[in-house]
């Protein structure tokens, strides 16, 4: 059993996520906050470089060597308990630990690089961090909350259907760490269930990619949004609001429905939130203010609506 942190967690800030959706990072603060998470934001944390690397501008070397900076400011403030918003940064961080840790070459060539910048005390040895007991997606930690969250919940979610949306980097590229089976997986489901609300468990292509691709949302636009297309039309009916783990995945969805509503001629009445903004609105945060619903393109308010219209939580 993968064993989840609450103390000394780095929370890794996402590129994502304060660009297009800031309330899910002000949604998890506010959840750790209410669960007594013990965790720090570290202001001189740089970007994970995922969104440069899998557009192939950054080569493994620069994306090793950043992530060694960001290692060692976890480690110098003893927050060595990496924690992602995004399952990009998820997979990235994953990546370079295995990679420094078993490759010689690629450590100390990282390690000559920080040497030359006079930045000897950044350096990394072998064994420093773990891929498996160091890096963590947040809903891996709300997981592990979930019973606790359940007594905090405020707002009847009954009435409202949702599904998933497992995040590929998080799902599929180190399977064997899903806390949950990555044939099928349940992360997303089984917050939603302990939140009350009404899960659709299997659908059509919930396995299936968002579409994005990173550079195939632009280089591929036909197909990338013919696969966004498959997803969607697959809850028609099915689901009032899909859930997403992954800022790249909640923004091809959400920011491309409408796109994809007008190539069709018709409404999709599926709206999207992150999970944390789920629960972090389940508990009662405010939409606006922690949520951040009014950064997405698919309005929110119909979803709060039907919840507001039922009785509170007993």
């Amino acid at each position: 059993m993968k064993k989840i942190p609450h103390k000394n967690i780095l929370l890794f800030k996402s590129c994502l996520v304060n660009v297009e959706y800031p309330g899910v990072e002000s949604s998890t603060r506010y959840i750790f906050d209410k669960m007594g998470v013990e965790y720090r934001v570290d202001p001189d944390q740089s970007c994970c470089t995922g969104l440069g690397y899998y557009y192939d501008l950054f080569d493994q070397l620069s994306t090793t060597a950043l992530a060694v900076r960001n290692f060692y400011l976890a480690r110098r403030s003893g927050h060595e308990n990496i924690t992602t918003l995004c399952s990009t940064c998820y997979a990235i961080m994953k990546k370079t630990i295995k990679l420094l840790n078993s490759n010689e070459n690629a450590r100390q060539e990282v390690n000559d690089i920080l040497k030359k910048a006079g930045l000897s005390h950044m350096q990394y040895q072998a064994g420093d961090l773990s891929s498996e007991h160091n890096i963590f997606h947040v809903v891996e930690v709300f997981h592990s909350l979930k019973e606790k969250i359940s007594k905090e919940i405020k707002l009847d979610l009954s009435g409202i259907k949702i599904a998933s949306h497992h995040a590929c980097h998080y799902c599929k590229v180190y399977p064997e760490d899903s806390i949950t089976p990555s044939r099928n997986p349940m992360v997303l489901d089984e917050l939603s269930s302990s939140c009350g609300a009404q899960v659709v468990d299997w659908y059509d292509f919930k396995k299936a990619t968002c579409g994005a691709g990173f550079s195939q949302r632009f280089a591929n636009r036909d197909l990338s949004l013919s696969a966004t297309a498959d997803k969607l039309l697959a809850l028609e009916g099915e689901a009032d609001l899909l859930l997403h783990m992954c800022p790249n995945c909640q923004m091809q969805l959400d920011r491309y429905q409408p796109v994809v509503e007008k190539e069709l001629g018709r409404k999709l009445n599926l709206t999207h939130l992150n999970i944390a903004q789920l629960m972090a609105l389940a508990m009662g945060a405010d939409p606006y203010k922690i949520a951040g619903i009014q950064t997405h393109s698919v309005p929110v308010e119909g979803i709060l609506e039907k919840i507001k219209n039922k009785s509170p939580v007993e």
